[in-house]
Formats: structure tokens, C-alpha cells, sequence
């Protein structure tokens, strides 16, 4: 989005390129593509014809010069080379202090934490403040939120800390002449921080299935172990409610036997026991219905009377 926007800036100047015959005229299109808002990238101007014969002008050479500082180079790169540069005017100097501060958020260093893992390290207002040559902190707030506000950057400004913390940046610095073998070794130790995440992360998932195989096979156990003692309890149970059953059967009959034909020792009365058959008749010596009625124990019940 930002470099369609930042292409779309930089139209105008290079359809005035193709008339911009005499070096002056190109020199004075450099000045205005570099004061203009919302151009931060120049390497298709510095592509075209006209612009090119300005090296071979000694009077504005220095204009192509200062160009390309715009393009790939930063704030420092002209205060070194100052004297020999045309100089700036206020939005040319608020440009190339923005351009700067691409380059030196884009760069900046990484520290290694314990753990293997790599981190921008925050940059101080003082560090910025003195590489930019800027007054005050306030000064470079508001250089902060100019680019935030631009789209240039994304982050947040930390006043109590005095640093700040940028979570992206804007691709739109142009390439320098040379720069394609730093920026693939640069993509190669990025690749190599990828993949050792990427293992790290391996690992991790290893250890975390590992250890729900050990929490599944540890859960099977357990339930298994519980059906075996839920299982013997079942046994114990079925057989004492045998046991206590035959126990109870055989004290009423043994009861039934030893009370059968007892007399009263006391009084020399006779004492008389009905027994009801599986029909409810009474068999103790009586029917129902009559006395002395047959059955199939009605001999019991008369030697039981």
C-alpha cells in the first residue's frame, strides 16, 4: 500500500523528466521530488536519462549526488559530505530525517535472549535524538508521530522510558549499488532463525504428544485397575447373598423340626403345631373345611397331635 502510494508520488516527476533537457531544469525536478510530501522513493528517477547527465555537469553534479542520499543513503551520509551538497530546505530536512529513521529502525541490532530467541532492541530517544541531530526530545516525538502518521512506521513512543517500540516498517528505501549480498546474507540468518524456531516448535509438540501418551496409557491403567476391583467386589458380594440365603433356609427349617411335637413340661398340656402345606391347608392334624382331613401330610400331623 505504501509503495503503490509512494510510486504513484513519484509519476509526476518522471513524466518532467523527459523534458528536463538542460541540467538546470533537471537539477530543479531533483529539488522538488525530494521537497515533495509523499515521495520516499527515487530510484526510477535516478534511472532516467536526464537525470544521469547531471554526473557529467560539475556544477550540478552534486545534485545527483544528493539524490541518491535520498534514495539509499541517510542523514549522516550528508553531514559528511555537506560542503560539497546543495543544501536543504525545511521539507527536504524533515524528508531525509524520515528516510533516516527507516533505515535505522530497519536495522536496528537484535539481542539474543537465553533462550535462544532474537528481539529488537528498543531504541533510546537519545541515540535517535543525536544520529538525527535533533534538538530536543519533543522534536523527536513529533518526527515519531509524523511517521506513524504517514504510515511509514507502527509503533508506540514510551516518554517515561525514553524509548521506543516499533512493530513495523515501511519497505521504501531504495536499493544502494551492492547492497543485493548483504540483504541475501541477511535473508540467510534469517532463514536460520526461522528454522530453529521451527525446531524449537518440533520439539515442543514432540514433548506435549509424549506426554499425552504417557496421561492416556496411565488413565487406561488405572481404569482397568478399577474394573478388576469393582469386578472382585461383584464376586464377594454374590456370594455372601448365597452364603446368608442357605443360612436362612436351614434355620427355619431346623426350627420348624425342633418345635414339631413339643409338649409343655409344666403343665401337661399338649401344644399344637400347624403346619400349612404348599396349598395353604393346614396339616397338623386338621383340613380346612373339616377335622382330621386327609392330605399329603396328614400322617405328620397325626404324629405330630
Amino acid at each position: 500500500m505504501e509503495q503503490n502510494r509512494a510510486l504513484n508520488a513519484l509519476e509526476p516527476f518522471l513524466a518532467l523528466s523527459k523534458s528536463a533537457t538542460s541540467a538546470r531544469a533537471a537539477a530543479d525536478l531533483t529539488t522538488q521530488a525530494t521537497s515533495a510530501s509523499h515521495t520516499f522513493v527515487f530510484a526510477e528517477l535516478l534511472q532516467t536519462p536526464n537525470i544521469q547527465a547531471l554526473a557529467q555537469n560539475k556544477e550540478y553534479a552534486s545534485h545527483l549526488k544528493l539524490l541518491e542520499i535520498f534514495a539509499w543513503g541517510t542523514w549522516q551520509d550528508y553531514l559528511n559530505a555537506q560542503s560539497t551538497l546543495p543544501p536543504l530546505n525545511e521539507q527536504q530536512t524533515h524528508k531525509l530525517r524520515l528516510l533516516t529513521l527507516l533505515t535505522l529502525l530497519t536495522n536496528s541490532t537484535t539481542t539474543t535472549s537465553t533462550n535462544g530467541t532474537t528481539t529488537n532492541e528498543p531504541l533510546t530517544y537519545s541515540h535517535l535524538q543525536t544520529t538525527l541531530s535533533l534538538a530536543s526530545p519533543r522534536a523527536l516525538e513529533d518526527l515519531l508521530i509524523s511517521a506513524i502518521y504517514s504510515s511509514l512506521l507502527t509503533g508506540s513512543l514510551s516518554p517515561a522510558t525514553s524509548t521506543t517500540d516499533i512493530t513495523s516498517v515501511a519497505a521504501l528505501r531504495d536499493l544502494a549499488p551492492g547492497s543485493i549480498p548483504r540483504m541475501a546474507s541477511s535473508l540467510d540468518a534469517w532463514q536460520a532463525r526461522c528454522d530453529a524456531e521451527l525446531q524449537s516448535l518440533e520439539a515442543q509438540i514432540q514433548g506435549i504428544r509424549e506426554r499425552s501418551r504417557r496421561e492416556a496409557r496411565r488413565r487406561r491403567v488405572a481404569a482397568e485397575g478399577f474394573e478388576r476391583a469393582m469386578s472382585v467386589v461383584e464376586k464377594e458380594r454374590e456370594r455372601e447373598k448365597g452364603a446368608g440365603g442357605g443360612g436362612g433356609l436351614g434355620l427355619g427349617v431346623g426350627v420348624g423340626a425342633g418345635t414339631g411335637g413339643k409338649r409343655s413340661a409344666g403343665e401337661g398340656q399338649e401344644e399344637e403345631l400347624d403346619v400349612m402345606d404348599l396349598d395353604g391347608e393346614n396339616v397338623g392334624g386338621r383340613k380346612k373345611g373339616g377335622a382330621g382331613g386327609g392330605g399329603p401330610f396328614s400322617g405328620v400331623g397325626r404324629r405330630l397331635g
